[in-house]
């Protein structure tokens, strides 16, 4: 697991993201983030700043998605 926290720089459009990813290695969570900020907000990857990776235990993780797949529960995401 890794947190990916960086900004999203466009040109009318600022704003930051903390993007908690499955992955075995630092530059694939990376990779993951490009992929699915440039899909969600058709940011380019020149627009995307990655500020920081750490790697995070099962118990740091704070998206409840994230949380149901890791688990494999169950119950409900929703709150």
């Amino acid at each position: 697991m890794f947190r990916v926290v960086g900004k999203i720089l466009k040109p009318n459009y600022v704003t930051e993201f903390r993007k908690e990813i499955r992955a075995l290695k630092p530059e694939e969570a990376v990779e993951r983030v490009y992929k699915e900020i440039g899909s969600r907000h058709r940011a380019k990857r020149v627009h995307v700043k990655v500020l920081k990776v750490e790697e995070i235990s099962a118990e740091e993780v704070q998206d409840p998605v994230v949380k149901k797949l890791m688990s494999g529960g169950k119950e409900s995401v929703q709150q």
